[in-house]
């Protein structure tokens, strides 16, 4: 049965809110483009494409990125366009920059250089009821990908300066594109990405991230609370050190809450009145597992974490392009079908 999209942003907002809405909406960081396009049936090239296709799939936003080359990669910038994204492996030996010179050769770039056109566009493009979530984000992950990991971990000891200067320029430009972002008017909420975990635990220091990334994250999340609107964060692996921190910094909303690291029942548990949880059908699931075991989990999230709200249903990290597609449409499919309330699955 074709999706009847019903948007309305409100829903979301509730949800985001730790309240609950008419039903669970459905909740995605991002999509890449093969996914969008098997799910059209036609190439995705522009931000009316874009609209449509988060239109279509039952959401009640689009979520929109300035167009900015930002992460560092083989002496390239990679660039990003709205609806096109790069998966890359990070880089774990050395990376462009591994000192001043190469910083002076390989600069970050200016706020002038970040194209925001997109939000000049898409006001005139969405459908009754959506809105846009603006999101950005990459402190921390650009910052190691700049340096390699390995050289990384060694500076953050060894060259302590070196490394808070590239933290401190990155989070003054990430924090600029907020401030940018929520001058428009069809933003309703605005999200951040930056991975800062495994599924064993997180990557650096909880002392690292209080020194030199959460400060930003906490400006980021007073802008939203200034506006009225929802802060949502995006990243992997085991989190419980530094759950407080993101409640500290204004972080609203947690995705994807990654099945192999944490429990979500057990977030939502813990943390259920502060954030609120999104996530986490298995990207492995919808990859390789059938349609009907896409909606039997489907079922059993709406059944066991959608009670009481506080909850959007999405994957267990972004639609990747090698997601079947008849397994990401049944999990919209079931997500809007029987996530009504009360829940009765």
């Amino acid at each position: 049965m074709p999706i009847q999209p019903d948007p309305d942003f409100n829903r979301l907002l509730k949800a985001l809110r730790h309240e609950q809405p008419d039903r669970v909406p459905l909740c995605e960081l991002l999509m890449d483009a093969e996914a969008k396009e098997a799910f059209l049936g036609r190439p995705i090239r522009t931000v009316a494409d874009d609209v449509e296709f988060w239109h279509r799939a039952g959401y009640d936003y689009i979520g929109l990125a300035p167009k900015f080359g930002f992460k560092y990669w083989r002496g390239e910038r990679l660039e990003d366009g709205v609806a096109k994204y790069e998966r890359h492996w990070g880089m774990e030996g050395a990376g462009m920059v591994l000192d001043w010179d190469d910083l002076e050769k390989h600069p970050i770039p200016a706020l002038g250089e970040v194209d925001f056109s997109p939000f000049d566009e898409v006001g005139k493009l969405l459908p009754d009821g959506m809105r846009v979530v603006a999101r950005t984000g990459d402190i921390f992950t650009t910052a190691w990908q700049m340096m390699g990991f390995t050289e990384f971990s060694l500076a953050m000891y060894e060259r302590e300066d070196f490394v808070a200067h590239i933290m401190r320029k990155l989070g003054e430009l990430i924090y600029g594109m907020f401030e940018v972002m929520a001058q428009y008017d069809v933003v309703g909420a605005m999200w951040y990405s930056d991975d800062i975990a495994y599924a064993s635990g997180l990557l650096v220091s909880p002392a690292f991230l209080r020194k030199h990334l959460f400060p930003w994250v906490k400006r980021m999340g007073d802008l939203c609370r200034a506006k009225g609107w929802p802060f949502i964060y995006h990243t992997d692996g085991v989190l419980w050190e530094v759950m407080e921190d993101f409640v500290a910094c204004g972080v609203d909303a947690l995705q994807p809450i990654e099945p192999k690291a944490m429990d979500i029942r057990e977030v939502k548990r813990r943390y259920g009145d502060r954030l609120t949880v999104i996530g986490n059908v298995e990207l492995d699931l919808l990859a390789r597992g059938t349609s009907d075991e896409v909606r039997q989990e489907v079922r059993r999230l709406l059944r066991e974490v959608g009670p009481g709200g506080g909850f959007c249903l999405g994957s267990s990290n972004t639609i990747a392009y090698y997601v079947r597609p008849e397994n990401y449409v049944a999990m919209l499919e079931e997500t809007i079908e029987s996530g009504r309330y009360p829940i009765r699955t």
